[in-house]
């Protein structure tokens, strides 16, 4: 099998987003598809492993990764179960998501779902806790597809990305904590850190992280920017102020730009910087893909800031 950036697993979903006027925008989301198309976007190579129903929104799905040049190969239907939907509203507080993805095909994903060749077809492996949520035998696809890449020495991306309305602290943070192990570049949030390891200092959340075996830690903190924490000790890089919209994919943007400035043999604190700039602009436009930027836009951003 041809080699790619990014393999991403998790679940893809049709996106309602609510608009000024009340009215509705349809697109689509789901983190880890969120970062391999940002990686593509970027000029990466990705595909992607997941279950989708046998639906009209499977359609479009499949149709999307088509035209954002997604390998779908592993991507299987599942007529016995639906594509998942979500909705965001915003308000004074920042965007809300509302799931209708109980029992959804993704969430039937097991480990004899993966094809060891395509996990070994990658430079990077990426998954997420909401991957690990969605289902019991989700989270024991995400093991077994950590455990292959591994295997097969394939880098392993892990993003937190905790969702109290899929599982609870107590219950996610043995997971995560699990999969962090596993990961040579680990992305958290503040808000994920303060919910499920009680810590709010970037410095402590990136000793404690390290200290389960991840080999760098990238810590968003929101308009503040970014902490990076390796064994050599923690680079803060600033926020880029825009005007921003909706931040729906804004960790995702951060993380398929990261992945992509990696894959291209960029050095860790470059790619952090680069992967800072692109989750601004993706705040610039609604949902979750449609503003995702293209490399052209984030090398302009980043020679304004220079």
């Amino acid at each position: 099998m041809s080699a790619v950036d990014v393999v991403a697993l998790g679940e893809p979903l049709y996106e309602l987003n609510r608009q000024p006027d009340g009215n509705w925008l349809t697109g689509f989301g789901g983190d880890t598809l969120n970062v391999a198309i940002a990686a593509c976007r970027l000029g990466s190579t990705a595909a992607y492993v997941t279950r989708l129903g046998d639906d009209i929104f499977a359609e479009e799905l499949r149709a999307l990764m088509t035209r954002e040049a997604i390998g779908t190969a592993a991507v299987i239907a599942d007529a016995g179960a639906p594509t998942g939907l979500y909705f965001v509203t915003h308000g004074a507080t920042g965007h809300v998501f509302t799931y209708r993805r109980a029992g959804s095909a993704a969430s039937r994903m097991v480990p004899a779902d993966l094809d060891p060749a395509v996990i070994a077809s990658a430079r990077f492996l990426h998954a997420s806790g909401i991957s690990q949520a969605i289902g019991e035998t989700a989270a024991e696809t995400v093991a077994a597809a950590i455990a292959m890449a591994r295997k097969a020495g394939v880098r392993v991306s892990f993003d937190t990305n905790f969702r109290p309305r899929l599982w609870e602290a107590g219950k996610a943070r043995p997971v995560i904590e699990a999969a962090a192990a596993q990961a040579d570049i680990l992305k958290t949030s503040a808000e994920d850190a303060a919910a499920l390891f009680g810590l709010s200092d970037p410095a402590a959340i990136g000793r404690h992280l390290l200290g389960l075996g991840a080999k760098a830690v990238v810590i968003t903190l929101g308009a503040a920017g970014v902490a990076l924490v390796t064994r050599d000790g923690l680079q803060q890089v600033p926020g880029c102020r825009v005007q921003a919209v909706d931040a729906t994919g804004a960790g995702d943007a951060f993380t398929g730009a990261l992945l992509s400035e990696l894959a291209r043999g960029r050095d860790l604190a470059a790619a952090t910087r680069f992967a800072n700039a692109a989750a601004a602009l993706s705040t610039l436009g609604y949902g979750a893909i449609a503003p995702l930027p293209r490399r052209a836009a984030v090398d302009a951003a980043m020679a304004r800031m220079d």
